[in-house]
Parts: C-alpha cells; sequence; structure tokens
C-alpha cells in the first residue's frame, strides 16, 4: 500500500474515531437529561431524549461500520489510532451504565404504577397462580375499590 494512501485511510480513521467521540459526548448529554425527565415525570421531555438517544445510537452503528472497514483495510491505521480507541471504549462504558442506570429508574416506577394499579383494581399480580394449563390466574380481592 502506497503511503499516501495509507496516510489517507489513517486520516479518514481519525475522522471517524473523532466523530464517533462527539457523537458519544452528544449520548451521554441526552442520558443525563433522560434520567432529569425521569426524576421530573415529564413525558414530552422523556420522548425527546428517547428520540435523540436512538438518532445517536443510528449514528454510532454507521460510524463504527466505517471504523471496522477503515481498520479492515489497514491495520496499521488501526494500531495508530489504539489509544483514542480505548477513550473512546471507555466513554462508551460510560453510556452504558447511564443507561442502565435510567432502565433502573423506568423499572422502579414501572413496579410502582403496578402495585398502585393493584390497589385500585383490587388485583393483586404479585399473588397469582399457575393453573392446571399454565395460565396465570390472578387472585382478587373480595370488594373493588374502582373500575378502569
Amino acid at each position: 500500500m502506497s503511503p499516501n494512501l495509507q496516510a489517507e485511510l489513517g486520516a479518514a480513521l481519525r475522522t471517524v474515531l473523532d466523530e464517533m467521540s462527539a457523537t458519544t459526548a452528544q449520548l451521554i448529554h441526552v442520558l443525563d437529561e433522560e434520567r432529569e425527565a425521569l426524576n421530573v415525570a415529564d413525558a414530552k421531555a422523556l420522548n425527546r431524549s428517547g428520540e435523540a438517544k436512538q438518532m445517536l445510537m443510528r449514528r454510532l452503528e454507521q460510524l463504527d461500520v466505517e471504523r471496522l472497514h477503515l481498520c479492515s483495510t489497514s491495520p496499521e491505521a488501526a494500531q495508530q489510532v489504539d489509544t483514542q480507541w480505548r477513550e473512546l471504549l471507555k466513554s462508551l462504558t460510560v453510556c452504558r451504565d447511564r443507561n442502565q442506570r435510567n432502565g433502573a429508574l423506568v423499572g422502579q416506577r414501572l413496579a410502582q404504577v403496578r402495585k398502585a394499579l393493584a390497589v385500585l383494581t383490587g388485583n393483586d399480580a404479585q399473588t397469582g397462580t399457575y393453573g392446571q394449563n399454565g395460565s396465570l390466574q390472578d387472585t382478587h380481592r373480595s370488594v373493588q375499590l374502582a373500575q378502569a
């Protein structure tokens, strides 16, 4: 491979990694916004952050395809950006951790809503049993507090 081509591939790979780093920084910001929206129960902000998160994830996937192609075309260029790649992986780990944190908060809220619904409807989803055919059979309170 000619030195000029090698240099161009290295520059292209650095550019892709720079874009991935910038996109990852944006994703971290969006995940923080999502957390805040979850904390204050702002459905509109939650929808906006969810849409932004999906767009950024698609962009990261596209950039990763480019990165993989460039790395396979020029292993030398891939070695030259190893430090930059490791730093990007650290940022992606932050994204994963924040996304899991947000998911745990969603799970807590969902459990709270289910408990509230169980109280209102008189159905306790926690005390259901399985019948002979394997289907879940709910136990009901004798008096229903409200109707949906």
